[in-house]
């Protein structure tokens, strides 16, 4: 309500600036009246009340401009409070405009423009204090404490202004120095699944080479097992093609190129790898569920990188005495891995989007698939996962 209410005032501020000035402009208005009805000894009498209402016009309506124009809305109402003594008209209670104009100046604009509003704002008593019969400087005291304190309030107003702009300018920066971070972290997980993808493929090509020279010696001496051959090389050359689909468009990191080709791990190396973290202190459940059946070696990859990454973060994020498990269960057309603990969940201090949450997503999606990790309700974390197979890009 209120944030809806803030919005209409910024979309209708010079109206809302308009009504704020009624309770002055109706007391130029009043004062008008009271001063065409009594004669006043100090010649105000000479004054109709046209000139009246106009002066009062002249002090007002610059106002509306305050918040816009601050400057030159307190230049106006002081030029005309001058020539309003010059021509001796006594002080109005709606020469209060100058002070009205004087706290915009201190409240929108630098330090140096305050302080030249509130010296000219003081000259503007002193002469006004010159013409009555007092004392000058024993009534001078009273209004300038009166001007000060408006001063002061509009000084304040300014600041406060300035620190929540700040503030807000922090947050800006902020969410765009997280925004840029991820970017960096997605853009750094993609060179490195472009990497291991390369590696997975060209793995693939050299079995190809491999199995295409034993069915070329072979084809004359023992056809049959060139026939198997060639089939490898179809099955294998397919898979290749499939991965290298997925990999077009990935950037890859030419400075980590030239070393060894070698296969990337699988899932027949998921057992080191609940042994290693074994090995670290964290105690973990596998189990494996379902008819198990060829799974692509780039979708392998995923699988284990995956649980590898949920692992790591709960040997960090899981706290003393936290537990794990692992499921991977096979459907007819997917797998679904479950990784998840009985850590401090949702009080300990990991990123819902963290850059190893970043690289599951990459990887996941790469494939068609789906990822979900969140603090589990009773306590702990949960990461779930589901790759198709069988399928190509």
């Amino acid at each position: 309500m209120f944030g809806r209410l803030r919005a209409w005032k910024r979309r209708h501020s010079l109206l809302v600036d308009t009504l704020a000035l009624t309770p002055l402009a109706l007391l130029g208005l009043l004062s008008t009246l009271i001063a065409s009805s009594y004669a006043d000894v100090s010649g105000r009498d000479r004054f109709g009340p046209v000139v009246l209402l106009l002066l009062s016009a002249m002090l007002v309506v610059p106002l509306i401009w305050r918040r816009k124009y601050p400057v030159a809305a307190f230049a106006i109402v002081a030029l005309v409070c001058f020539v309003q003594w010059a021509v001796g008209i006594t002080v109005l209670p709606v020469n209060l405009a100058v002070l009205v104009a004087m706290y915009g100046v201190a409240a929108r604009r630098t330090l140096k423009w305050a302080i030249a509003a509130a010296v000219v704002t003081e000259i503007g008593i002193f002469l006004s204090l010159v013409r009555t019969p007092n004392n000058v400087l024993s009534a001078w005291p009273g209004p300038t404490v009166f001007v000060v304190a408006i001063w002061i309030s509009g000084i304040y107003v300014n600041m406060r202004q300035r620190y929540v702009e700040s503030l807000l300018e922090r947050a800006e920066r902020a969410e765009r120095e997280r925004d840029q971070q991820a970017r960096i972290a997605a853009a750094a997980e993609r060179t490195r699944i472009a990497r291991e993808l390369h590696d997975v493929v060209a793995h693939n090509v050299s079995v190809m080479v491999v199995q295409a020279d034993g069915a070329g010696y072979a084809i004359d001496t023992d056809p049959e097992q060139a026939r198997r051959a060639v089939q490898a090389v179809s099955s294998t050359g397919r898979q290749a093609l499939a991965e290298m689909r997925r990999l077009v468009g990935v950037l890859r990191d030419d400075r980590t190129s030239g070393g060894e080709y070698a296969p990337q791990p699988s899932l027949e190396q998921l057992t080191d790898l609940i042994d290693q973290v074994r090995a670290s202190g964290l105690p973990v459940d596998f189990t494996m569920s379902g008819p198990q059946h060829e799974v692509p070696d780039g979708e392998q990859l995923v699988i284990y990188r995956i649980i590898q990454e949920a692992l790591t973060n709960t040997l960090k994020h899981g706290g003393p005495g936290v537990s794990a498990s692992v499921q991977v269960e096979y459907g007819a057309h997917d797998v679904t891995l479950t990784v998840s603990d009985d850590g401090r969940g949702a009080s300990a201090a990991r990123a819902a989007d963290g850059h190893g949450l970043i690289g599951m997503r990459e990887r996941v999606g790469m494939y068609g698939g789906t990822v979900h990790a969140a603090p589990r309700p009773g306590g702990g974390f949960r990461v779930t996962a589901r790759l198709p197979i069988g399928q190509t890009a």
